[in-house]
């Protein structure tokens, strides 16, 4: 089969793969944009995390309560969630630059330009982005919270992604400008947006985007729909 790709608003997704497992990708499943059928998962196979802010943790520890799945996230974020009650397991917590094999679904870990902490104000470590690896070898990069930065053309150069996921909503993350940079730099030619109209601080749009000439695909999709891999 082919994989699935399937937004669930602001930064959550859910990825389904060739091989059959079903990943949440920063499961706030509670976000105001979220489809009420996709807020209660049927199956969770594995969780990655960008970095810790809740608006992108979301539900992790009650759907791993539920479901048991492997948790992937930076070390440092990955160590407070067991403090959480999530199973502690630092294999699946790697840093920048390491990857994580869960079963055949290789998770790179990248530099992301952000922060990263709890509600409470603790540090929990650096945001990242993430590059999935796909039993079928589609790669897919999500770039989590993130301005442009130059070293994105290292991440094109060495995991040359078939689909980017990158934010737009600008304040909080980059707008649509920077993000077309981002995808000349990438050089990707399938970009779906995130992380925008949640909140009306999240102004960017798939529309200012595409206005700004990118040489890619811009596939913006609605909450609950899905694009093929």
């Amino acid at each position: 089969m082919a994989g699935q790709l399937t937004w669930l608003g602001h930064a959550a997704f859910r990825l389904d793969t060739p091989g059959g497992k079903r990943i949440y990708i920063d499961p706030w499943l509670s976000n105001p944009k979220s489809p009420d059928n996709e807020r209660n998962p049927e199956r969770v196979d594995l969780i990655a995390l960008t970095h810790g802010h809740s608006d992108h943790v979301g539900e992790t520890v009650e759907l791993w309560q539920q479901f048991r799945p492997p948790v992937v996230a930076v070390v440092e974020l990955r160590g407070w969630l067991a403090e959480q009650g999530v199973e502690e397991n630092m294999a699946h917590g790697p840093n920048k630059g390491g990857t994580v094999d869960i079963d055949g679904v290789k998770i790179t870990i990248t530099d992301a330009k952000h922060s990263s902490s709890s509600d409470d104000g603790r540090y929990l470590g650096e945001p990242a982005g993430l590059v999935f690896t796909l039993e079928d070898g589609t790669v897919i990069y999500f770039a989590g919270d993130t301005n442009v930065f130059g070293d994105m053309a290292l991440i094109g150069r060495l995991y040359s992604p078939d689909v980017a996921v990158l934010p737009i909503g600008d304040h909080y993350t980059m707008g649509p400008r920077e993000a077309a940079l981002a995808i000349e730099l990438l050089g990707v030619k399938k970009v779906v947006p995130s992380h925008y109209g949640t909140f009306p601080l999240l102004s960017g749009s798939p529309d200012e985007l595409k206005a700004h000439g990118v040489d890619a695909e811009i596939v913006a999709v609605a909450p609950g729909e899905s694009i093929d891999l």
